[in-house]
């Protein structure tokens, strides 16, 4: 069941009229009274002798008997109550609904004999419409503090009393929904999504990785938006605005939103915590190469999102909540970049996980420069291709992402965020789904490489599964994925690497029995330890190229040990 609270307004009998009406943009059927203050209140639904102006001037009634100055200016209020679609249709149900959410709300406390006037009207199967007017009998205005909060509190207590679809609570860190108006507007025009959710993704997109607040707004007009900052007398920029270029009202004007009006997290002052210093280290930090192209922007994505699964697995909760929200930064990025094939799927990861990226515990940024580095460097690096290393180093990355969009999903539940657990499972939903695009190529051809290895080869690497992982050894050797594992095994030990010790690092970053499949999981965490190609295809162009040496088919082909001598041999 959602309540919602719409704006104020000032006439009362333009509500009245609307709500008794056919309807502008959904049929009304059967407009009648289900419930008022009075129960004597005129219905013009179902009286023919009853009029709108009537019943207008009975809920006016307190407001008109103050002076003309002490009246409020907008003193009509209104709540829709629309049950799921799921639920079973409810009758007269809704007339106990509509009595305990004007309690709920303070627009009539049970027990208050001069609460505020209402009227609640039916004209859909699934829905309600509470019309009130905001001056008591007593001539005060009720108490509505946090009446939206109270509301959505009563409807999980209506769901729970009448057997209703549970609908997952808020914290109040949501975006802003869009309008009645806004959705309206957005569905004459033929568009999918209103320009408030147009310009939320791509305000957050334009964010994503930036370093400086020239950077951001230089990113904002390269989007095509209309760009509008408040500056104070001094010079320095306070706030800003932004529109679609093709967004305008009746007088032709573009519609500007706020940051904050697009989502809590957007206003500039927000974004600016993004680019506080760092609070580690620096001389702590490896050295990182310089990141010439998409494919090595993915590396440093999948090595950022190692680094963060360990802060959420043993952090404190305000460098956790930097970790998650820049984790949004870094989905965004990835977004932008993606090939055509996980593009959809990328996108709809980055639209779920918004809602994960921020709750009630404040981020303490500074601790998440790893990953908006990493966010940084896919942006610069440009699109990446589809196939070849580009291609499968987004599933590399896609593959640790999927881990730590797990892990904040398990914070958020532990910490009873319900709607963010929620988004972020919906997101790794759609990133599995992004994965098995990216990777259906380079695992195809490390499953034909693994199944051409001689058995006594076979054999051997299966050994060093059974040596690292005793437990999940059987497991990992009947998952059809092991040809693959066995493939990338045989890569390590060309290059220098030991199977077994490799495999023993590789399990202990991270747990492995949740996984779908475990043996995709080690090929990229070895790939990426032995700093071997992600791509199967690069590995031939390497072979006799010392570090990354590998085997050649008709090499591996051979049964039976190696010399001291040879590449697989070697340490």
């Amino acid at each position: 069941m959602i309540p919602r609270i719409h704006k104020r307004g000032s006439e009362t009998i333009g509500l009245i009229r609307y709500l008794y009406g056919p309807g502008s943009h959904e049929e009304h059927t059967d407009p009648h009274l289900v419930a008022a203050f009075d129960p004597l209140a005129p219905d013009p639904g179902r009286d023919p002798q009853a009029t709108y102006g009537q019943l207008q001037r009975l809920l006016d009634q307190p407001v008109n008997a103050l002076p003309a100055g002490r009246r409020p200016k907008k003193h009509v209020w209104h709540l829709s109550v629309r049950a799921s679609p799921e639920d079973p249709i409810l009758s007269d149900d809704w007339a106990a609904i509509a009595r305990r959410m004007v309690a709920a709300t303070g627009i009539a406390p049970d027990g208050d004999d001069a609460t505020c006037r209402w009227a609640a009207v039916r004209h859909a199967d699934d829905h309600i419409h509470i019309i009130a007017t905001l001056v008591r009998e007593d001539g005060r205005r009720p108490r509505l503090h946090n009446e939206a909060r109270r509301a959505q509190a009563e409807a999980r207590l209506i769901e729970a009393d009448y057997g209703l679809r549970r609908v997952t609570p808020g914290d109040g860190t949501a975006a802003k929904r869009p309008t009645s108006a806004e959705r309206h507007k957005a569905a004459r025009r033929g568009q999918q999504r209103t320009p408030r959710e147009e310009l939320r993704e791509a305000v957050r997109h334009s964010a994503a990785g930036t370093a400086s607040e020239e950077e951001f707004f230089d990113r904002l007009a390269a989007a095509g938006l209309l760009v509008r900052r408040r500056v104070a007398p001094s010079g320095d920029t306070l706030g800003y605005t932004v529109a679609l270029p093709g967004d305008r009202n009746a007088k032709g004007e573009p519609v500007f939103y706020s940051g904050s009006k697009l989502a809590p997290d957007l206003s500039l002052p927000r974004i600016r915590e993004r680019w506080a210093p760092t609070s580690d280290d620096p001389s702590q930090e490896p050295v990182q190469p310089l990141v010439i192209g998409p494919a090595s922007a993915r590396r440093r994505a999948s090595a950022a999102a190692w680094k963060a699964l360990l802060v959420i697995d043993h952090g404190d909760d305000g460098v956790i909540a930097a970790q998650i929200a820049a984790t949004g930064e870094l989905l965004d990025a990835l977004a932008q970049t993606s090939a055509a094939h996980t593009r959809h799927e990328l996108h709809a990861a980055a639209t779920a996980f918004e809602r994960a990226s921020r709750s009630h515990v404040r981020a303490a940024r500074g601790h998440d420069h790893a990953l908006r580095r990493a966010a940084r460097d896919l942006v610069h690096s440009g699109p990446a291709l589809g196939r070849g290393e580009d291609g499968a180093t987004t599933a590399m990355a896609l593959d640790m992402l999927i881990f730590l969009i797990t892990a904040a999903a398990h914070w958020h539940a532990k910490k009873q965020h319900a709607q963010q657990a929620e988004a972020a499972h919906r997101a790794a939903a759609h990133l599995r789904a992004a994965y098995q695009a990216a990777a259906e190529h380079p695992l195809a051809l490390l499953n034909h490489r693994g199944r051409c290895l001689a058995p006594a080869w076979q054999r051997h690497h299966a050994t060093a599964v059974h040596q690292a992982l005793p437990e999940l050894a059987d497991r990992i050797l009947a998952e059809p994925g092991w040809p693959a594992l066995a493939a990338t095994l045989a890569e390590a030990q060309s290059a220098g690497h030991d199977p077994t010790t490799l495999l023993t690092q590789a399990a202990a970053r991270r747990e492995l029995d949740t996984a779908e499949r475990m043996s995709d999981v080690l090929v990229w965490r070895l790939r990426r330890m032995a700093d071997l190609p992600a791509d199967p295809d690069n590995s031939q162009g390497l072979r006799g190229r010392g570090k990354h040496a590998v085997t050649s088919p008709k090499q591996a082909a051979q049964p039976g040990p190696r010399p001291a001598n040879s590449p697989l041999r070697r340490r």
